[in-house]
């Protein structure tokens, strides 16, 4: 048999937000893109026309005079993904949902819903929220210790796994002749009793035509990377350049292994922000463009973000920042850690690693050509499936994708009608399905 060509992967955030804490500004931005519902429909249908894996919607729940500003008033996943459903057709949904402040059946429940909504098109970020905040807004004082968030997240993932597999694919007969409209011998209670979770179920939703949603996550510490790398199907990486993605997917891969999983079971997504343009020199004026919409104040509020809203005014912006001790270790552990050894291996100051973090570069500013090249370049080593797209899709897809496709190494259209499909993922086996010999949708392989 001949070998099929590996073939690139393609997400974009998918939330009318614009590009940059200070994007809403521009012309051509909806400046209240965060609750219009036509900048997210914008989003999905062009990320659709470039034939796209998924829109993914990021989210938290706890904001302060410090968030950057579309944060401050923006629709929940479940509602504005299910509004998406409705004006796409092939795109996958991914919202992002709480592990650690809310119910597992609840969670299920929601994005069951979303999957049959979307005809199979569901997918899940699952987060253990990092903002201290978060917990005085669901009852609690503060935030479980990280190792404690991570182990509520395992438990909770198999609860949601449970529930999803309450019902065998064809327990539904809705057989007007006989009057039978269910299987009740296919119906699975899941009785549910750990550390933090009792759970009885079952879910009163039957599967989608992918089996269950997919499940997306994006810890990078010791934790995370072990949550993902017995649960999740796809993560979202931080690293977009060739040493540190290397590493990255080598540690996440190899710990798959070691839970029985295959190498390829993980599709692995870093998030980079193009900058496209005719020439080098234009794309690298129009970088500049970005970093002056953005203020330092702008900047320093994206960055504070990421240590739970810690006061780095305190230190003078041109010089490097002082040792800064633990700050960060229970918020977005990897994503600081990530930024600190940044500042201090390349000596930034406090000015310039705000503006970094807010207006990120990498090595994807360029003309089509050469940001179409970089992307091979990364994606043909193996250790990335694809790429998220950060900022500048339309650009991207207008005048990038179509070099993609003329190299061979991206899709001319969509190969399935469900996201799973789409990704080359396995039709997940009902774990109450004694035998199945082959998935309800061809050309995917199965797998439990």
């Amino acid at each position: 048999m001949t070998q099929l060509k590996r073939k690139i992967r393609f997400g974009t955030f998918g939330s009318g937000f614009p590009n940059g804490a200070g994007g809403w500004k521009a012309a051509e931005a909806l400046a209240d893109g965060a609750v219009n519902f036509e900048a997210y429909r914008q989003v999905a249908q062009t990320a659709e026309r470039g034939l796209f894996d998924f829109a993914f919607i990021a989210d938290s729940a706890y904001i302060t005079k410090d968030s950057i500003p579309y944060f401050l008033s923006r629709f929940e996943p479940a509602t504005v993904l299910s509004a998406l459903a409705v004006v796409t057709r092939n795109i996958g949904l991914v919202g992002t949902f709480t592990t650690s402040f809310s119910e597992p059946f609840t969670t299920a429940r929601q994005l069951a819903s979303l999957d049959k909504i979307s005809h199979g098109r569901a997918g899940w970020n699952a987060v253990t929220s990092a903002l201290e905040g978060l917990g005085r807004n669901h009852s609690h004082e503060r935030l479980h210790e990280h190792a404690v968030r991570y182990r509520i997240a395992n438990e909770y993932l198999e609860v949601v796994k449970g529930l999803w597999d309450s019902w065998e694919d064809d327990a539904f007969v809705r057989n007007k002749d006989s009057g039978q409209y269910v299987d009740f011998d296919k119906m699975h209670t899941l009785n549910h009793k750990g550390e933090f979770f009792s759970v009885q179920g079952p879910l009163n939703l039957e599967r989608s035509e992918q089996g269950r949603p997919v499940i997306f996550q994006a810890g990078g510490s010791e934790e995370g990377i072990d949550l993902a790398a017995r649960t999740a199907d796809g993560v979202y990486s931080r690293h977009s350049d060739l040493a540190r993605a290397t590493v990255y997917s080598n540690v996440l891969r190899s710990k798959a292994v070691s839970y029985g999983r295959a190498a390829t079971d993980i599709l692995i997504f870093p998030t980079i922000t193009p900058i496209v343009a005719d020439t080098k020199e234009e794309a690298e004026y129009k970088y500049q463009q970005l970093i002056e919409s953005v203020s330092i104040d702008e900047a320093l509020k994206v960055l504070s973000r990421f240590f739970s809203f810690f006061d780095f005014k305190q230190f003078p912006l041109d010089e490097p920042l002082p040792e800064l001790g633990d700050i960060g270790k229970d918020s977005f552990k990897s994503t600081a850690e990530l930024y600190l050894k940044m500042a201090k291996e390349e000596n930034l100051t406090l000015r310039q690693l705000a503006l970094r973090v807010a207006t990120p570069k990498g090595d994807y500013v360029g003309t089509p050509v050469e940001v179409a090249d970089k992307v091979q370049s990364i994606f043909e080593t193996g250790i990335v499936d694809g790429f998220i797209i950060g900022g500048g899709l339309r650009d991207f897809v207008d005048r990038v994708i179509p070099i993609l496709q003329e190299r061979g190494i991206y899709r001319a259209e969509y190969e399935s009608d469900t996201l799973r499909g789409n990704l080359g993922l396995a039709y997940p086996t009902n774990r109450y399905t004694s035998l199945r010999t082959q998935s309800p949708q061809a050309g995917v392989a199965v797998s439990a």
